[in-house]
Protein backbone atom coordinates (compact mmCIF):
# COMPACT_ATOMS: atom_id res chain seq x y z
CA UNK A 1 0.00 0.00 0.00
CA UNK A 2 1.70 3.00 -1.39
CA UNK A 3 -0.46 5.27 0.23
CA UNK A 4 -1.73 6.04 3.65
CA UNK A 5 -5.07 5.05 5.79
CA UNK A 6 -5.34 8.71 6.21
CA UNK A 7 -5.04 9.75 2.57
CA UNK A 8 -6.94 6.43 1.45
CA UNK A 9 -9.71 7.70 3.45
CA UNK A 10 -9.84 11.40 2.01
CA UNK A 11 -9.75 9.90 -1.33
CA UNK A 12 -12.61 7.51 -0.89
CA UNK A 13 -14.63 10.56 0.92
CA UNK A 14 -13.73 12.59 -2.54
CA UNK A 15 -14.77 10.10 -5.10
CA UNK A 16 -18.05 9.65 -2.93
CA UNK A 17 -18.36 13.49 -3.07
CA UNK A 18 -17.73 13.36 -6.78
CA UNK A 19 -20.69 10.87 -7.51
CA UNK A 20 -23.02 12.96 -6.23
CA UNK A 21 -22.16 15.50 -8.99
CA UNK A 22 -25.01 15.87 -11.30
CA UNK A 23 -22.25 16.34 -14.23
CA UNK A 24 -20.18 13.85 -13.40
CA UNK A 25 -23.52 11.46 -12.84
CA UNK A 26 -24.77 12.29 -16.01
CA UNK A 27 -21.79 10.30 -17.62
CA UNK A 28 -21.81 6.57 -17.21
CA UNK A 29 -18.21 5.97 -18.47
CA UNK A 30 -16.98 8.49 -15.76
CA UNK A 31 -19.17 6.81 -12.96
CA UNK A 32 -17.63 3.80 -13.69
CA UNK A 33 -14.19 4.96 -13.62
CA UNK A 34 -14.90 6.48 -10.13
CA UNK A 35 -17.21 3.73 -8.88
CA UNK A 36 -14.17 1.22 -9.49
CA UNK A 37 -11.70 3.26 -7.95
CA UNK A 38 -14.03 3.60 -4.99
CA UNK A 39 -14.89 0.27 -4.78
CA UNK A 40 -10.86 -0.01 -4.44
CA UNK A 41 -10.49 1.62 -1.65
CA UNK A 42 -13.94 1.04 0.42
CA UNK A 43 -12.48 -1.99 2.40
CA UNK A 44 -9.88 -0.03 3.70
CA UNK A 45 -11.22 3.20 4.24
CA UNK A 46 -14.40 2.08 5.93
CA UNK A 47 -12.46 -0.50 8.50
CA UNK A 48 -10.38 2.75 9.11
CA UNK A 49 -13.52 4.77 9.50
CA UNK A 50 -14.55 2.20 12.28
CA UNK A 51 -11.18 2.63 13.65
CA UNK A 52 -10.97 6.07 13.80
CA UNK A 53 -14.94 6.12 15.71
CA UNK A 54 -14.08 3.75 18.62
CA UNK A 55 -10.68 5.48 19.19
CA UNK A 56 -12.39 8.79 19.47
CA UNK A 57 -15.37 7.12 21.73
CA UNK A 58 -12.51 5.77 23.78
CA UNK A 59 -11.26 9.12 24.47
CA UNK A 60 -14.62 10.69 24.96
CA UNK A 61 -15.20 7.97 27.58
CA UNK A 62 -11.67 8.39 29.25
CA UNK A 63 -12.66 11.98 30.04
CA UNK A 64 -15.30 10.80 32.63
CA UNK A 65 -13.12 8.85 34.45
CA UNK A 66 -12.47 11.92 37.18
CA UNK A 67 -16.29 11.61 37.90
CA UNK A 68 -16.70 10.05 40.73
CA UNK A 69 -20.02 8.69 39.86
CA UNK A 70 -19.46 8.00 36.40
CA UNK A 71 -16.05 5.90 36.60
CA UNK A 72 -17.57 2.59 37.36
CA UNK A 73 -19.85 2.74 34.38
CA UNK A 74 -17.11 4.48 32.30
CA UNK A 75 -14.60 1.96 33.31
CA UNK A 76 -17.01 -0.69 31.96
CA UNK A 77 -17.09 0.98 29.24
CA UNK A 78 -13.75 1.33 28.34
CA UNK A 79 -13.48 -2.19 28.72
CA UNK A 80 -15.63 -3.37 26.07
CA UNK A 81 -14.15 -0.53 23.49
CA UNK A 82 -10.80 -1.25 23.90
CA UNK A 83 -11.17 -4.94 23.26
CA UNK A 84 -13.17 -3.56 20.16
CA UNK A 85 -10.54 -1.08 19.00
CA UNK A 86 -8.01 -4.13 19.07
CA UNK A 87 -10.01 -6.25 16.65
CA UNK A 88 -10.58 -3.56 14.42
CA UNK A 89 -6.52 -2.77 14.38
CA UNK A 90 -6.30 -6.50 13.51
CA UNK A 91 -9.27 -6.19 10.60
CA UNK A 92 -7.18 -3.11 9.74
CA UNK A 93 -3.76 -4.47 9.66
CA UNK A 94 -5.59 -7.76 7.84
CA UNK A 95 -6.89 -5.15 5.23
CA UNK A 96 -3.71 -2.88 3.98
CA UNK A 97 -1.83 -6.13 2.09
CA UNK A 98 -1.48 -2.97 -0.75
CA UNK A 99 -3.21 -4.89 -3.92
CA UNK A 100 -5.70 -5.84 -5.95
CA UNK A 101 -4.30 -9.41 -5.35
CA UNK A 102 -5.83 -9.90 -1.84
CA UNK A 103 -9.34 -10.23 -2.56
CA UNK A 104 -8.75 -12.78 -5.23
CA UNK A 105 -11.02 -15.46 -5.36
CA UNK A 106 -9.25 -17.41 -7.96
CA UNK A 107 -5.24 -18.11 -8.42
CA UNK A 108 -3.19 -19.86 -10.93
CA UNK A 109 -0.72 -21.81 -9.28
CA UNK A 110 2.43 -23.96 -10.85
CA UNK A 111 4.30 -26.95 -9.93
CA UNK A 112 7.61 -27.83 -11.18
CA UNK A 113 10.52 -29.88 -9.91
CA UNK A 114 13.32 -28.73 -9.43
CA UNK A 115 17.41 -30.27 -8.52
CA UNK A 116 16.81 -34.21 -7.23
CA UNK A 117 16.16 -35.74 -10.95
CA UNK A 118 13.13 -38.07 -10.54
CA UNK A 119 12.94 -37.52 -6.64
CA UNK A 120 12.26 -34.40 -7.50
CA UNK A 121 9.42 -35.52 -10.04
CA UNK A 122 7.86 -37.15 -7.24
CA UNK A 123 8.12 -34.80 -4.51
CA UNK A 124 6.30 -31.95 -7.29
CA UNK A 125 3.58 -34.76 -7.59
CA UNK A 126 2.86 -34.65 -3.71
CA UNK A 127 2.55 -31.05 -3.48
CA UNK A 128 0.34 -31.55 -6.35
CA UNK A 129 -1.67 -33.61 -4.28
CA UNK A 130 -1.25 -31.67 -1.36
CA UNK A 131 -2.78 -28.78 -2.41
CA UNK A 132 -5.57 -30.55 -4.00
CA UNK A 133 -6.38 -32.03 -0.31
CA UNK A 134 -5.94 -28.21 1.04
CA UNK A 135 -8.62 -27.45 -1.54
CA UNK A 136 -11.25 -30.11 -0.85
CA UNK A 137 -10.83 -29.29 2.94
CA UNK A 138 -11.77 -25.86 1.83
CA UNK A 139 -14.19 -26.47 -0.41
CA UNK A 140 -12.31 -24.59 -3.06
CA UNK A 141 -12.31 -25.76 -6.92
CA UNK A 142 -9.44 -27.21 -8.57
CA UNK A 143 -9.08 -27.01 -12.40
CA UNK A 144 -6.47 -28.65 -13.89
CA UNK A 145 -4.86 -26.51 -16.79
CA UNK A 146 -1.34 -28.30 -17.73
CA UNK A 147 -0.18 -31.51 -16.61
CA UNK A 148 3.03 -33.50 -17.68
CA UNK A 149 3.82 -36.69 -15.75
CA UNK A 150 7.12 -38.34 -15.47
CA UNK A 151 8.16 -42.02 -16.71
CA UNK A 152 7.54 -42.96 -12.93
CA UNK A 153 4.67 -40.92 -11.93
CA UNK A 154 6.33 -37.54 -10.95
CA UNK A 155 5.69 -34.38 -12.12
CA UNK A 156 7.25 -32.90 -15.00
CA UNK A 157 4.91 -29.37 -14.63
CA UNK A 158 1.56 -28.85 -13.24
CA UNK A 159 -0.52 -25.28 -13.86
CA UNK A 160 -4.20 -25.43 -12.25
CA UNK A 161 -6.29 -23.25 -11.02
CA UNK A 162 -7.77 -22.87 -7.48
CA UNK A 163 -10.83 -20.95 -7.25
CA UNK A 164 -13.38 -19.84 -3.96
CA UNK A 165 -13.58 -17.21 -1.31
CA UNK A 166 -10.09 -15.79 -0.12
CA UNK A 167 -8.30 -18.36 -2.08
CA UNK A 168 -5.39 -15.95 -2.67
CA UNK A 169 -4.85 -14.94 1.21
CA UNK A 170 -4.53 -18.18 2.07
CA UNK A 171 -2.11 -19.66 -0.34
CA UNK A 172 -0.40 -16.90 -1.39
CA UNK A 173 2.40 -18.20 1.40
CA UNK A 174 3.43 -21.19 -0.87
CA UNK A 175 5.01 -19.16 -3.49
CA UNK A 176 8.59 -19.97 -3.51
CA UNK A 177 11.34 -22.94 -3.31
CA UNK A 178 10.25 -26.45 -1.57
CA UNK A 179 12.80 -29.01 -0.28
CA UNK A 180 12.38 -32.31 0.66
CA UNK A 181 14.82 -34.71 2.49
CA UNK A 182 14.18 -38.36 2.67
CA UNK A 183 14.83 -41.98 1.16
CA UNK A 184 14.02 -42.22 -2.08
CA UNK A 185 11.77 -45.12 -3.07
CA UNK A 186 14.67 -45.82 -5.98
CA UNK A 187 17.37 -45.56 -3.12
CA UNK A 188 18.86 -49.08 -2.55
CA UNK A 189 21.12 -48.21 0.12
CA UNK A 190 18.84 -46.64 2.43
CA UNK A 191 20.56 -42.74 1.67
CA UNK A 192 18.80 -39.77 2.56
CA UNK A 193 18.70 -37.24 -0.83
CA UNK A 194 17.97 -33.63 -0.75
CA UNK A 195 15.52 -32.63 -3.25
CA UNK A 196 13.44 -29.60 -4.98
CA UNK A 197 10.52 -28.56 -6.69
CA UNK A 198 9.42 -24.82 -6.93
CA UNK A 199 5.61 -23.66 -6.61
CA UNK A 200 4.43 -19.92 -7.99
CA UNK A 201 0.58 -18.92 -6.95
CA UNK A 202 -0.43 -16.23 -9.53
CA UNK A 203 -3.66 -14.32 -8.54
CA UNK A 204 -6.28 -14.56 -11.19
CA UNK A 205 -7.59 -11.19 -12.21
CA UNK A 206 -10.57 -9.98 -14.35
CA UNK A 207 -9.45 -9.77 -17.80
CA UNK A 208 -9.63 -5.70 -17.79
CA UNK A 209 -7.32 -5.41 -15.07
CA UNK A 210 -4.30 -6.84 -17.03
CA UNK A 211 -4.73 -5.04 -20.73
CA UNK A 212 -2.96 -7.20 -23.04
CA UNK A 213 -2.39 -6.00 -26.78
CA UNK A 214 -2.96 -8.61 -29.45
CA UNK A 215 -0.18 -6.85 -31.40
CA UNK A 216 2.12 -7.59 -28.72
CA UNK A 217 0.98 -11.78 -29.14
CA UNK A 218 3.01 -14.17 -31.65
CA UNK A 219 0.53 -17.11 -31.10
CA UNK A 220 1.52 -20.48 -32.89
CA UNK A 221 -0.35 -23.67 -33.10
CA UNK A 222 1.16 -27.30 -33.25
CA UNK A 223 0.15 -31.01 -32.79
CA UNK A 224 0.17 -31.97 -29.35
CA UNK A 225 2.72 -34.48 -28.35
CA UNK A 226 1.51 -37.94 -27.06
CA UNK A 227 2.81 -40.89 -25.90
CA UNK A 228 2.27 -42.66 -29.39
CA UNK A 229 -0.80 -45.05 -31.14
CA UNK A 230 -4.07 -43.90 -31.59
CA UNK A 231 -3.84 -41.04 -28.53
CA UNK A 232 -1.44 -38.73 -30.64
CA UNK A 233 -2.94 -35.29 -31.84
CA UNK A 234 -2.93 -35.64 -35.78
CA UNK A 235 -4.67 -31.99 -35.34
CA UNK A 236 -2.91 -28.43 -34.38
CA UNK A 237 -4.92 -27.95 -31.52
CA UNK A 238 -1.86 -26.92 -28.75
CA UNK A 239 -1.25 -23.59 -28.33
CA UNK A 240 2.24 -21.37 -27.73
CA UNK A 241 1.92 -17.94 -26.87
CA UNK A 242 4.36 -15.71 -26.89
CA UNK A 243 4.42 -12.57 -25.29
CA UNK A 244 6.63 -10.18 -27.13
CA UNK A 245 7.67 -7.41 -24.87
CA UNK A 246 8.37 -10.19 -21.81
CA UNK A 247 9.52 -12.85 -23.46
CA UNK A 248 6.96 -14.78 -21.55
CA UNK A 249 6.06 -18.57 -22.91
CA UNK A 250 2.72 -19.99 -22.50
CA UNK A 251 2.02 -23.72 -24.01
CA UNK A 252 -1.40 -25.59 -23.70
CA UNK A 253 -2.17 -28.72 -25.14
CA UNK A 254 -4.14 -31.15 -22.59
CA UNK A 255 -7.22 -29.97 -24.44
CA UNK A 256 -8.32 -31.33 -27.89
CA UNK A 257 -10.25 -28.61 -29.30
CA UNK A 258 -7.67 -25.60 -29.83
CA UNK A 259 -10.07 -23.18 -29.12
CA UNK A 260 -10.13 -24.28 -25.19
CA UNK A 261 -6.38 -24.49 -25.19
CA UNK A 262 -6.12 -20.77 -26.33
CA UNK A 263 -8.02 -19.49 -23.50
CA UNK A 264 -6.64 -21.49 -21.55
CA UNK A 265 -3.38 -20.28 -22.55
CA UNK A 266 -4.49 -16.63 -22.09
CA UNK A 267 -5.29 -16.96 -18.86
CA UNK A 268 -1.57 -18.04 -17.45
CA UNK A 269 -0.40 -15.85 -19.31
CA UNK A 270 -2.64 -12.57 -18.10
CA UNK A 271 -1.85 -14.22 -14.65
CA UNK A 272 1.89 -14.76 -15.25
CA UNK A 273 1.92 -10.74 -16.84
CA UNK A 274 0.08 -9.19 -13.36
CA UNK A 275 3.03 -11.46 -10.88
CA UNK A 276 5.80 -9.57 -12.72
CA UNK A 277 3.87 -6.24 -12.90
CA UNK A 278 3.37 -7.16 -9.18
CA UNK A 279 6.69 -7.81 -8.69
CA UNK A 280 8.39 -5.30 -9.89
CA UNK A 281 6.31 -2.69 -8.25
CA UNK A 282 7.13 -4.63 -5.09
CA UNK A 283 11.34 -4.30 -5.45
CA UNK A 284 10.56 -0.51 -5.99
CA UNK A 285 8.16 -0.51 -2.53
CA UNK A 286 11.33 -2.63 -0.63
CA UNK A 287 13.67 -0.26 -0.18
CA UNK A 288 11.21 1.59 2.66
CA UNK A 289 8.87 -1.48 3.21
CA UNK A 290 9.28 -5.04 5.21
CA UNK A 291 5.34 -6.18 5.26
CA UNK A 292 6.06 -9.19 2.75
CA UNK A 293 6.95 -12.42 4.49
CA UNK A 294 9.37 -13.39 1.80
CA UNK A 295 9.40 -12.22 -1.67
CA UNK A 296 7.06 -15.49 -3.27
CA UNK A 297 9.98 -15.35 -5.66
CA UNK A 298 10.55 -19.36 -6.97
CA UNK A 299 14.25 -18.80 -6.60
CA UNK A 300 13.56 -18.34 -2.69
CA UNK A 301 13.60 -21.21 -0.47
CA UNK A 302 10.50 -21.19 1.83
CA UNK A 303 10.17 -24.46 3.30
CA UNK A 304 11.99 -27.97 4.20
CA UNK A 305 10.14 -31.66 4.76
CA UNK A 306 12.85 -33.50 6.70
CA UNK A 307 10.77 -36.66 6.52
CA UNK A 308 13.42 -38.81 8.64
CA UNK A 309 12.93 -36.23 11.46
CA UNK A 310 9.23 -35.94 10.52
CA UNK A 311 9.32 -32.36 11.07
CA UNK A 312 8.54 -28.99 8.40
CA UNK A 313 10.84 -26.21 8.69
CA UNK A 314 9.18 -22.62 7.53
CA UNK A 315 12.35 -20.91 6.71
CA UNK A 316 10.19 -17.58 7.12
CA UNK A 317 9.16 -18.75 10.89
CA UNK A 318 10.91 -19.45 14.12
CA UNK A 319 9.33 -22.90 14.73
CA UNK A 320 9.21 -26.88 13.35
CA UNK A 321 6.03 -28.40 12.78
CA UNK A 322 6.43 -32.11 13.77
CA UNK A 323 4.14 -34.75 11.94
CA UNK A 324 4.93 -34.07 7.99
CA UNK A 325 2.08 -36.59 7.11
CA UNK A 326 -0.21 -34.12 8.15
CA UNK A 327 0.95 -31.28 6.30
CA UNK A 328 1.26 -33.59 3.02
CA UNK A 329 -2.71 -34.45 3.95
CA UNK A 330 -3.02 -30.42 3.31
CA UNK A 331 -3.17 -29.51 6.86
CA UNK A 332 -1.76 -25.92 6.44
CA UNK A 333 -3.50 -24.40 8.40
CA UNK A 334 -1.12 -23.90 11.41
CA UNK A 335 1.97 -22.82 8.54
CA UNK A 336 -0.59 -20.09 7.26
CA UNK A 337 -1.97 -18.83 10.41
CA UNK A 338 1.79 -18.56 11.71
CA UNK A 339 2.39 -16.94 8.88
CA UNK A 340 -0.30 -14.21 8.88
CA UNK A 341 -0.04 -13.53 11.91
CA UNK A 342 3.81 -12.46 11.28
CA UNK A 343 2.66 -10.36 8.18
CA UNK A 344 0.39 -8.78 10.57
CA UNK A 345 3.00 -7.79 13.39
CA UNK A 346 4.90 -6.28 9.63
CA UNK A 347 2.25 -3.99 8.44
CA UNK A 348 1.46 -2.67 12.01
CA UNK A 349 5.30 -1.77 12.56
CA UNK A 350 5.01 -0.24 9.14
CA UNK A 351 1.89 2.25 9.98
CA UNK A 352 2.55 5.30 10.84
CA UNK A 353 -0.37 5.47 13.46
CA UNK A 354 0.72 5.13 17.34
CA UNK A 355 -2.14 4.65 18.37
CA UNK A 356 -2.58 1.40 16.38
CA UNK A 357 0.56 0.10 17.60
CA UNK A 358 -0.20 0.63 21.38
CA UNK A 359 -3.50 -1.26 20.69
CA UNK A 360 -1.07 -4.45 19.95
Amino acid sequence: MSASLPEILARYRELTKKLEDPEIAANPAKVREILKERGRLEGRARKYESWLATRDEIRDTESLLDDEELRTVAEEELEGLRARLKELTADLADAIAGDEAEAASSVIMEIRPGTGGDEAGLFAQELFEMYRRFAEIHRFKVEVLQLQRTDLGGLREAIFSVSGKGVYRLLKYESGGHRVQRVPATETQGRVHTSAATVAVLPELEEVEVEINPDDLKIDTMRAGGPGGQKVNKTESAIRITHLPTGIVVKCQDEKSQHKNRAQAMRILRSRLYERMRRERDRERARTRKTQIGSGDRSERIRTYNFPQDRCTDHRLDFNLPRIADIMMGKLEPLIDALRRKERALRLDELDLEELKETE
